[in-house]
């Protein structure tokens, strides 16, 4: 597996990245959260300029690839003493196959090398994918309801995993 970094001035990756995100989380989260919710939430996170700004602003983006090909996406951050997980995507067709450890093993080793001790990550409290992270020893930490404009809110339990 290879993890592919993107940067904020190749727009080209910028845009791919956002294409695979919208694809990935329509697909999704629109059951979850239902369409509009979803559409507002892709234009304010995933939006070729989002994914620019978050990215000029410390977040790190890295295609997920096998054999060249994209499996999907991840992208975190510091934050306090933890590595922030803000995004953890894989196409349909490549869940359930083994690759979540894999992934996570690379970002505690970014973790460490900011000597963070922590994987932290929020996860809608309706999605079935909550139940992965317990199972690789992600705990529980607290839920939360944020407001994200529009009449939406994010209503989520916070995963930690201490490493």
């Amino acid at each position: 597996m290879d993890f592919v970094e993107l940067f904020a001035n190749d727009r080209k990756g910028v845009f791919e990245m956002s294409e695979m995100a919208t694809s990935i989380l329509r697909e999704y989260y629109d059951k979850i959260v239902g369409k509009a919710q979803n559409d507002y939430m892709l234009d304010m996170f995933q939006s070729e300029s989002s994914i620019k700004k978050q990215i000029e602003n410390g977040y790190r983006y890295f295609f997920v690839r096998k054999e060249g090909e994209n499996l999907g996406f991840i992208a975190f951050y510091p934050k306090k003493d933890a590595m922030y997980l803000s995004k953890f995507y894989l196409y349909k067709k490549e869940r359930g196959k083994g690759c979540a450890r894999e992934i996570l093993n690379f970002i505690a080793e970014n973790a460490k090398k900011e000597n963070l001790c922590a994987i932290e990550l929020n996860v809608n409290k309706m999605n079935e994918t909550r139940f992965i992270y317990e199972h690789l020893g992600f705990k529980i930490i607290r839920a939360e309801k944020n407001d994200i404009g529009n009449g939406y809110f994010m209503d989520d339990y916070v995963y930690r995993l201490d490493i």
